[in-house]
Parts: C-alpha cells; sequence; structure tokens
C-alpha cells in the first residue's frame, strides 16, 4: 500500500489473512510453508511466489507460550507465531505507514497508526515505544536508514532518539541476517546515503567493525573517499539497471580493512602473494563474525583484490591472459575506483587498460609486445599510491 500511495510501483505485495498457515497451506495445491521465527505460506502461481502472513498479535497477548513467541532477555524475539486480528497485527507492524491494509471486499484502505498521515508528512514513525520496539528486533533500526533513504522521509524524533544506544544490540543478530540487511541497504539505488546515515547513527562498525576502525583511523578520509566513490557508482549502475553484484561490493566496503592487514606484511618472512593471501583471510574472518558473505561471493572478492598488482605487470602475453580472465572487468572497474578516488599514480595504468580492450585481437597482441617492460610506477611518498605494504 506504501508504495501505491507515494505513485510508485511496488516490488511485490504482502497478503495477510486471518487464515492459519495449516489452513492456507491446505487450500493451494502449490503451496509450501517455511519459517520458524516467523511462520509464513509461500504459494506459487506460474514463476510468481506469492508470500502469505497470518495476523499476528504481540506476543505479550493472552494465549502466547514459549512454542508460538519466545523473547530473549534482552527483548529480541526469537519466535513470533501468537496469531491475532487485523488491528492486533497493524500493532505489530515497525513503522506507520508499513501498517497500512487495503481491504479488498469494500477496496478501502485501513489506518489504525495514522500511516496516512505520516505518508504525508514524509515522516518514518515507528508503531508503540521505539526503544521497546527496537529492542524486539534491532534489524528495524537498519530498515528506519533504509526506508528513510529509498523514500526520502526524516525520522521522528522519538524514533530517531534511542539508537545511538541501541545500537549494540546489533551484534546479537544472527550474520546470516545481517547479510540480507546488507544487500537491501546498499542495493537499493540509494547507498551512498545509506552508508552516510549508517555512519551517523554509528550502526556502520557493527556490519563492518574492520573497516570501521579504518575510517575512524588516521586514513579515514582517504577510504571514506574511496567507499563513497564505490557506492557512487553502485548507485548509477542500479538507475541504469546495469548487473551489480554483491562481490564487488563487498570487495569495496573491505577494501580499506585488507589494506590495514597488508600493510604489516614482513618481506623477509612472506612473499607478497603469501602476504595478500592472509590480508584477505584476516578480513574475511572478521567480516563473517559480524556480517555473513556466502563463499559464492567472497571467493570472487578475494580475486578482485588478487589481481591488482597482476594489473601492474601489463606487458607481453600477461596482458592477453589477463583480459581473457573471468574476473578482468571486475578488477579493472575496481582499479578505474581506486584511480578515481584518489591513486592518481595510476593515471597511466588505466588509460592503457581502457584504450588496450578497445582495440581488436590482433592490435591488442601489437601492443602487448611493444609493451615489453612491466610498467612501473614512480615511487610516491603516499602509501595508498601502492597496493604493496610500505
Amino acid at each position: 500500500m506504501r508504495d501505491l500511495l507515494l505513485g510508485s510501483s511496488p516490488k511485490d505485495f504482502d497478503i495477510a489473512t486471518n487464515a492459519h498457515p495449516e489452513e492456507v497451506d491446505a487450500l493451494f495445491r502449490n503451496a509450501r510453508m517455511i519459517g520458524r521465527r516467523f511462520r509464513l505460506v509461500h504459494v506459487r502461481f506460474g514463476r510468481e511466489i506469492i508470500e502469505v502472513a497470518t495476523f499476528r498479535a504481540p506476543p505479550g497477548s493472552s494465549g502466547a507460550s514459549a512454542e508460538h513467541a519466545l523473547q530473549k532477555e534482552s527483548g529480541r524475539i526469537l519466535r513470533d507465531n501468537v496469531y491475532g486480528s487485523m488491528e492486533e497485527d497493524a500493532e505489530r507492524r515497525d513503522f506507520t505507514v508499513n501498517g497500512l491494509y487495503y481491504n479488498i471486499r469494500d477496496f478501502s484502505v485501513v489506518d489504525y497508526w495514522g500511516g496516512l498521515e505520516d505518508l504525508s508528512l514524509g515522516v518514518l514513525r515507528l508503531i508503540g515505544d521505539p526503544a521497546q520496539r527496537y529492542r524486539e528486533d534491532p534489524v528495524r533500526m537498519l530498515r528506519a536508514v533504509r526506508f528513510v533513504a529509498k523514500l526520502g522521509f526524516r525520522l521522528a524524533p522519538e524514533t530517531e532518539s534511542p539508537i545511538g544506544g541501541l545500537a549494540s544490540l546489533l551484534a546479537d543478530v544472527p550474520p546470516a541476517r545481517l547479510y540480507e540487511e546488507v544487500l537491501k541497504l546498499f542495493m537499493n539505488g540509494q547507498a551512498l546515503s545509506t552508508f552516510e546515515s549508517l555512519r551517523h547513527y554509528e550502526l556502520f562498525g557493527y556490519l563492518f567493525p574492520e573497516t570501521d576502525k579504518v575510517l575512524n583511523g588516521a586514513d579515514g578520509e582517504f577510504y571514506k573517499c574511496f567507499i563513497q566513490h564505490a557506492l557512487r557508482n553502485t548507485d548509477t549502475r542500479i538507475k541504469e539497471e546495469k548487473h551489480v553484484t554483491p562481490a564487488f561490493l563487498f570487495a569495496a566496503l573491505l577494501w580499506p580493512a585488507r589494506q590495514k592487514h597488508l600493510e604489516k606484511w614482513n618481506c623477509e618472512k612472506q612473499t607478497e602473494v603469501e602476504a595478500m593471501h592472509e590480508a584477505a583471510a584476516k578480513t574475511l574472518t572478521a567480516q563473517i563474525a559480524a556480517v555473513s558473505l556466502p563463499k559464492r561471493f567472497s571467493l570472487p572478492m578475494r580475486e578482485i583484490w588478487m589481481m591488482q598488482p597482476r594489473l601492474l605487470r601489463n606487458s607481453g602475453q600477461r596482458a592477453m591472459r589477463l583480459v581473457q580472465h573471468k574476473r578482468f572487468r571486475a578488477a579493472y572497474d575496481f582499479l578505474l575506483l581506486r584511480n578515481q578516488a584518489g591513486e592518481k599514480d595510476l593515471d597511466e595504468l588505466a588509460q592503457w587498460w581502457t584504450s588496450f580492450q578497445e582495440l581488436n585481437e590482433n592490435e591488442q597482441g601489437t601492443e602487448a609486445r611493444n609493451n615489453r617492460n612491466p610498467r612501473r610506477r614512480k615511487k610516491s611518498t603516499s602509501k595508498h599510491s601502492d597496493d604493496k605494504p610500505s
């Protein structure tokens, strides 16, 4: 309802009913019950999957039991399967603008919490006591940031004020769930403004703890500029309906942490390749303790990193082989991103690879042969100018 009333096309529709999941499942042949924390029914119609939820009541309502509702001492809801009425279901929704119902019986909009007024005012407001609602589900703080960026709304003062004091509750959220939230935060076309808001409310550190430490350190402004360029490019690609992969997104967001680990390289004890592998491993180990990252994305991410120094060696057959590598385009785009963010000693190299790709195969062979000596960059006083640690 929210998106329709704002004049945009909804990505999907949430269907709520007083029928219990077992009853919905029995009605449709192509139905499947899912979830434990929040039981739903997926009904398949061709290629479409319709998600059907039963009206819920607050966990503390009469009839609630440990089997159907469970909360931790912190207040976080672990299980939420206490069924109730439409009005009780509205009370459970997070924000007033998400608590609107379209009744197909009489084609009316049902609004129990002033969502229509908040829509007209451009205000995002939590239903109920904000501190309690954040404790029930700390992810609501991330959702607040996401919806403000997506809708261009502002947070109601009472919704905004508890966030700083409750941000640490995110540490109790399963990493797998936070991974899904990170994708929603940064792949919705508003990644840059979302990043700024996460930093403002001190939430970013619970999603990317090692990167956050770097951003708060001596080199913070340099790496902040890099991330801003990456997220600006991501937003542009999404608006142009181009493909965006989580591997590239995480490669950019974790690059500052990886570089800091690489700075500790001892050339007398390790080769450069060994140091890069170790830096990547340490970065990933720390990250997945906070936000998980599936291997189908973490492996390409590491390849993008590992190819950065290989792009420096652009002579002879090396250049021909690199262009054929399945990660070349992503690695090349990453190199351009580094250049755009301030690594000016990459100007010549970035231009060479750009021009090289515009040649046909025969011309590429000639250019690669003519470029026999590895392209060495001038020594720079900036420790950010080289992929090697200083």
